[in-house]
C-alpha cells in the first residue's frame, strides 16, 4: 500500500474525502444486508468517517481497520469514547464499548485479531487501492471475514480523465474480483454530483455481495 501518500494526506488534513454527514447511500442502502440489531460491521480502511456514528447510533457494532493513527485518534474523540489501546505484532488495536479498529497495514489484519464480522460495508477502501492492489485485497477481506456479506460502493468514471485516488473500478472489475465467491447484485446507479472533483462525470455503484453456499 502507498504508506506515505495517506500519512501525508492526513498530517496536512487533505482529506476531502472525509464527509461530514453519513453517507447518503449507506443510509439508503444498508438495510439491504438485512442485519440483526447488534451485528457487527466491518469497515476497511474507515479513517474518522461519521458512518460509523451512524452504525452505532442504529444498534451496531463496528469494526475498522485503517492506516492512520490520525484518523483514528480524531474518530474517538469525535465519538467522545476513550479507548483501550493494545497491541498486536504491527497493529494497534483501538477498543470501547461496541467499537473496535485495528490501526496499521490492512494486510496485516487477521481472521483472529478481527474476530466475529456479520458484514463488510465498503464505501472508500477498494476504491482507495491501485489496481495492481485491488486483487489481493478483494481475496484478503473474504478470508478475514469468512466471506460475510457486504454492502460495496465503487466510483465508475474516465481514468484517463482524472487520476486516483478514488479510482475508477468498473461493472466487468467488480464482478471479476468478486463472482467466484459472492452472488453480486447492483442495487443503484447514481450520478456523482459535480462529477468527481468537479473535473469528469461519474457514478456510484451500490453493490449488495451474498456469499455463494459451495
Amino acid at each position: 500500500m502507498q504508506h506515505d501518500f495517506w500519512h501525508e494526506r492526513w498530517q496536512n488534513n487533505q482529506i476531502g474525502f472525509h464527509l461530514a454527514e453519513a453517507n447518503p447511500l449507506l443510509v439508503k442502502y444498508f438495510s439491504s444486508l438485512n442485519l440483526q440489531q447488534g451485528a457487527r460491521v466491518f469497515i476497511p480502511l474507515c479513517g474518522k468517517t461519521v458512518d460509523i456514528a451512524w452504525l452505532l447510533t442504529q444498534g451496531y457494532c463496528v469494526a475498522g481497520a485503517e492506516l492512520s493513527q490520525i484518523a483514528i485518534e480524531d474518530l474517538f474523540n469525535n465519538l467522545h469514547l476513550t479507548p483501550t489501546i493494545t497491541t498486536h505484532g504491527e497493529i494497534t488495536h483501538y477498543s470501547a464499548p461496541n467499537i473496535d479498529v485495528f490501526v496499521g497495514d490492512i494486510f496485516k489484519v487477521t481472521a483472529a485479531m478481527l474476530g466475529k464480522v456479520d458484514a463488510v460495508y465498503d464505501r472508500a477502501a477498494l476504491v482507495a487501492l491501485p489496481n495492481e492492489l485491488r486483487g489481493n485485497y478483494t481475496t484478503h477481506i473474504g478470508a478475514i471475514t469468512q466471506h460475510a456479506p457486504q454492502l460495496l460502493i465503487c466510483f465508475v468514471y474516465d481514468q484517463s480523465l482524472q487520476a486516483g485516488p478514488p479510482f475508477s473500478v468498473s461493472t466487468e472489475e467488480t464482478k471479476l474480483h468478486y463472482h467466484n465467491l459472492y452472488d453480486l447484485m447492483l442495487l443503484a446507479t447514481e450520478q456523482v454530483d459535480g462529477g468527481l472533483k468537479g473535473v469528469c462525470p461519474a457514478t456510484e455503484q451500490v453493490w449488495l455481495l451474498k456469499p455463494l453456499r459451495h
